[in-house]
């Protein structure tokens, strides 16, 4: 069984990035490589990791006009990514562009209310809607423009499958119970967002900042084997 695990591999060193991805691989379904990755190592970097077999989520949140952003995933194309993602708030036509140079297996799916942000910032951004409104207000703009899904936390997951059955849910900011989460405000555990309706579970610190790298994967892949919703489709 594939597991819709993929670890969030944030750092500069490459190394220390091929060493980690090959040390989780049995225990991860891919990886997501983000910005602070991508600006460090670049598309060698991509290149040297996706050696290992795994799927590439190659998370660097594009957001420019349409023609340039068409043009970033043209170039990033030769990567093949298993899913990219672009800013929901760029608009139709960027999201229209993004999809239309992706490579055909690429799910491009649209970030829409970061899982660092709450009401309070969101009010501070000049947006007088709700995480949750917000996200279903965003969701509804990427499924019209073609794209494949969204990027939301799992408190907002359930309604978005609801409103888009076919969609494809990226859910990041997740912590297992009982560990430590950091800078994220609307958190579930990765067994819960997959319960919820997730396509993909992101899920970087409490396995790369673990004591045993190694085991933080296991514990949590164990944990979504246990689940309902992958239980049910075994």
């Amino acid at each position: 069984m594939t597991l819709p695990l993929f670890v969030a591999i944030d750092t500069p060193d490459l190394d220390g990035a091929a060493s980690l991805a090959d040390a989780v691989r049995s225990h991860v379904g891919g990886l997501k490589l983000g910005l602070e990755f991508f600006a460090a190592n670049g598309p060698e970097g991509v290149r040297r990791l996706a050696q290992g077999g795994l799927p590439v989520f190659l998370d660097l949140k594009l957001h420019d006009i349409p023609n340039t952003v068409g043009k970033a995933v043209a170039a990033l194309a030769p990567l093949a990514p298993a899913v990219l993602t672009v800013h929901a708030t760029g608009g139709r036509a960027m999201l229209e562009a993004a999809k239309a140079a992706a490579p055909p297996n690429c799910k491009v799916v649209a970030v829409t209310v970061l899982t660092s942000l709450d009401e309070a910032d969101l009010a501070e951004a000049g947006v007088a809607s709700t995480p949750a409104e917000q996200v279903a207000r965003l969701a509804r703009l990427t499924r019209s423009a073609g794209c494949d899904g969204i990027v939301c936390s799992g408190s907002e997951v359930a309604a978005a499958r609801e409103a888009w059955p076919d969609g494809y849910f990226v859910v990041p900011g997740l912590r297992p119970a009982g560990s430590d989460v950091g800078d994220q405000k609307r958190v579930l555990t990765p067994a819960e967002a997959l319960d919820r309706g997730a396509s993909l579970l992101v899920v970087g610190r409490p396995i790369t900042a673990a004591p045993d790298p190694v085991e933080a994967a296991r514990a949590i892949a164990s944990s979504l084997r246990q689940a309902p919703a992958l239980t049910a489709s075994a």
